[in-house]
């Protein structure tokens, strides 16, 4: 696979051009997917995406997977620090199909529920539904998205090795590490997603497109 060093501002540019050249791009909805671990902050990547996708005409709404975790009871039954729970039971993706990316199949209606639940205080947040417009984009962030069967149109993976994931994961997160070890090994991340970018070091990214 051919493995391109790209400055971080270069890689905003091509991934706008990438989605922006997707087929349907202007006409219909777009659901692109920034997966990464925490450390990776794949969220600031979508975030830097709004404008330049703005810039080429299409319309953009955020959505952040942390706002669509299952109730606190769920997701801690097993203990507040067990990495498979976190694997395999924190999303909740029944939610994130009903309210944030079967809307935005053709034919659907585009009302979009930004977020569903406040993963800190565990409440609903009560967020308006916000209606994306035909020829608009989805960014969705978060971890451990790919290998769910989600519906999307581009797929992004920010790629740490263990040792820089390790090394970028405050302490109090580090119980995390063998959830991410098990995604590496059981959905390879690096192989399911469109794009892979490598970010052991953020101020010089590496882009890995599958050949």
């Amino acid at each position: 696979m051919p493995i391109r060093p790209i400055s971080p501002d270069r890689l905003v540019e091509l991934l706008a051009d990438r989605i922006a050249a997707l087929p349907g791009a202007g006409d219909r909805r777009l659901r692109v997917a920034v997966d990464g671990a925490p450390a990776a902050r794949p969220g600031e990547l979508a975030d830097a995406l709004v404008e330049p996708l703005r810039l080429r005409g299409l319309p953009t709404l955020r959505v952040p997977a942390a706002g669509f975790l299952r109730p606190a009871s769920v997701r801690l039954e097993y203990g507040k620090h067990d990495a498979d729970a976190y694997h395999d039971l924190w999303l909740d993706d029944g939610a994130l199909l009903r309210e944030v990316l079967d809307p935005l199949e053709p034919g659907g209606d585009g009302r979009v529920l930004p977020s569903l639940r406040d993963p800190v205080t565990d409440r609903a947040t009560r967020a308006p539904y916000t209606e994306l417009p035909a020829g608009g984009v989805l960014l969705l962030d978060g971890a451990l998205l790919l290998g769910r069967w989600l519906p999307l149109e581009l797929t992004v993976h920010l790629a740490l090795s263990p040792a820089a994931l390790q090394r970028r994961t405050p302490p109090e997160e580090q119980w995390t590490l063998p959830a991410f070890a098990r995604y590496a090994a059981e959905t390879v991340p690096t192989e399911a997603a469109d794009l892979t970018v490598r970010l052991d070091d953020p101020r010089h990214p590496a882009l890995v497109e599958q050949a």
